[in-house]
């Protein structure tokens, strides 16, 4: 299994821009499709974004779609999440998850390792 730690939340403005990074530890990155979700308050936990363990392949939710980009950089172990024109209904929690392959995508019960999580607040 691999480990994962988030970064780079906090508090934005509305039209704003934030970048979270997930760093894993392990040898393994890099055999890992990547996802980042979120989770606003009294809500589910819900499917953002995710990237192939290549890199080749992306997906997005739609509500996200044009506005947040998904990569990942290999030597570095560590995956991101560029979010622009950041919206208030975007405030949540985000985590990053690791899963062996990139099919069902957004299936949340098939990813095996999270990490703890990093707060991201949009103010209007």
């Amino acid at each position: 299994q691999v480990q994962l730690v988030e970064s780079g939340g906090g508090l934005v403005q509305a039209g704003g821009s934030l970048r979270l990074s997930c760093a894993a530890s392990g040898r393994t990155f890099s055999s890992y499709t990547m996802g980042w979700f979120r989770q606003a308050p009294g809500k589910e936990r819900e499917f953002v974004a995710t990237i192939s363990a290549s890199g080749g392949g992306t997906y997005y939710v739609a509500s996200v779609k044009g506005r947040f980009t998904i990569s990942r950089d290999g030597a570095k172990n560590t995956a991101y999440l560029q979010m622009n024109s950041l919206k208030p209904e975007d405030t949540a929690v985000y985590y990053c998850a690791a899963r062996a392959s990139f099919y069902p995508i957004g299936d949340i019960n098939d990813y095996k390792c999270w990490g703890q999580g990093t707060q991201v607040t949009v103010s209007s």
